[in-house]
């Protein structure tokens, strides 16, 4: 499972957590896989939850033993949906945060009593071919890939899977055709128990539209009887807020703000949230380093997120005047859609300032845009690897309580040069390893700083210090260098 997934998946646990537990009963829950506990078999996963311990080891028992008692319905409850939403999370564990041994635990293991409720691994691959089918971008490429995907069906390759191997080796399969890693079927399901209109397949795009991003939102543990169908007027405004919930907890992908040394801001964006929740937390960011002399935006790490999103941290280092961001061509309906910048933001904007954006082979989708828009508007010099090439807005589809597939329906098309980064990834201005990009950014925006008229003598005399630093580290790359 990948590192963004997997933490993806445990934002979400842990605010139901929160959900169907008192304040304060619940510390912490972790998603663990094989090779991470000893008690963990490959192809499955734990969720460790740690409660509140008592003040002396020695009442750990006695503890455990009062807190189940107090707080049996929300384990059972929780066990219920992980058994539904997440299969592979075979084992339920509720103890201490104390590595010793002998530190008691309380084990729930999935006891099999919902495998009826549960989709096989061939019911999913076939629903996941004819979802593909029927919305992917290239119909021609889907019909190929799905044909693929199928004759390994057939051929037995899929079966007796567990959940983890099968979404990965389907995944794998499916991007061998279409070289599109934006294409994923994925942990995280539909709808909770109870019949639902237009059944499996339908789709759950945002209400902020279709994200560009590697997948789809991680799995619901609450079961929902009687749920409002997604997209009514009346289920908009309770998704919204419970998206702004999970966002929350990541602070909206905004990862580190900091003023450097010399005057120069640093913002850390591992992702690119909607406006309409993560406006306000964007805004305090700007603010922050709105009084510095050069900006650098690491987005090495930032996997993708929402083209309002990208349009929302764009306009702020644009001027009033709108300008022509972003087109996305719908392939299922032949309309485009553009995408300008504001002609309002809340808060100062970041113009007639240099701006140096971090890249990685990990920027992705969202981040992807973020980059090629800023580049092909000439408003950011991009320092360090080339991304990793997912153009196509991705819509998550339901395929069962436990999995979705993630499919691009559309595809972007920039007004500058005519086409996007799909496959090619966004090959920066200057051309260095990952963990050199902050370093060679940094070194310009303060050789920038030291460049100016006025400058401060405190700020010159940090710049001087700072750039110091930096080229001794060059020079002496077994000292520790100045990294972000």
């Amino acid at each position: 499972m990948e590192r963004a997934e997997k933490e993806q998946i445990e934002r979400v646990i842990n605010h139901e957590m929160q959900e169907r537990f008192p304040a304060g009963a619940v510390r912490q829950a972790v998603l663990l896989e094989h090779g991470d506990d000893s008690a963990i078999p490959a192809g499955q996963l734990m969720v460790r939850v740690f409660i509140p311990a008592p003040d002396e080891p020695a009442d750990y028992e006695q503890a455990l033993a009062a807190w189940a008692d107090a707080h049996q319905t929300g384990m059972d409850n929780v066990r219920r949906e992980l058994s539904l939403r997440l299969p592979a999370a075979r084992l339920l564990e509720f103890t201490f945060d104390d590595p010793g041994e002998a530190t008691p635990r309380i084990s729930m293991p999935d006891d099999g009593s919902l495998a009826a409720e549960q989709m096989s691994g061939r019911e999913i691959v076939t629903t996941a071919m004819s979802l593909l089918r029927a919305n992917y971008v290239f119909p021609e490429v889907a019909e190929q890939a799905a044909a693929a995907v199928e004759a390994r069906l057939e051929a037995g390759e899929y079966d007796d899977l567990d959940e983890i191997t099968l979404t990965e080796l389907v995944t794998r399969h499916l991007q061998d055709v279409t070289g599109d890693k934006h294409l994923r079927l994925r942990f995280g399901g539909g709808p909770g128990p109870g019949p639902r209109p237009g059944g499996p397949g339908e789709p759950e795009p945002g209400p902020g539209g279709p994200e560009l991003q590697p997948g789809g939102p991680g799995p619901a543990l609450r079961a929902e009887p009687g749920r409002t169908r997604p997209g009514s007027p009346d289920n908009h405004e309770p998704r919204r807020m419970a998206m702004r919930q999970r966002g929350q907890l990541g602070n909206f992908g905004i990862r580190r703000v900091e003023r450097l040394d010399g005057n120069v801001g640093y913002l850390d964006v591992r992702g690119v949230a909607m406006p309409a929740n993560a406006g306000p937390a964007i805004t305090a960011a700007m603010e922050l380093v709105a009084g510095t002399y050069a900006l650098i935006i690491d987005l090495r790490h930032n996997g993708g997120g929402s083209p309002e999103g990208v349009v929302f941290w764009c306009s702020y280092l644009l001027t009033e005047r709108p300008t022509h961001l972003n087109d996305i061509f719908h392939a299922d309906t032949g309309e485009t859609r553009q995408f300008w910048s504001l002609p309002f933001v809340p808060g100062p904007r970041y113009v007639d300032r240099p701006v140096y954006v971090l890249t990685s082979s990990q920027t992705f989708s969202g981040g992807e845009d973020f980059c090629y828009t800023l580049q092909a508007l000439g408003r950011a010099e991009l320092i360090g690897e080339t991304t990793g090439g997912g153009a196509h807005p991705t819509r998550p589809f339901p395929i069962s309580r436990a999995v979705h597939i993630g499919i691009p329906f559309a595809r972007s098309i920039n007004p500058v040069t005519g086409t996007n980064w799909q496959g090619t990834g966004v090959v920066p201005d200057v051309a260095v390893p990952e963990a050199e990009a902050y370093d060679v950014a940094y070194g310009k925006a303060l050789r920038h700083v030291l460049g100016l008229d006025d400058v401060p003598p405190p700020i010159e005399h940090e710049a001087r210090d700072a750039l110091a630093r930096l080229e001794a580290a060059a020079d002496h790359p077994d000292q520790a260098a100045v990294t972000g």
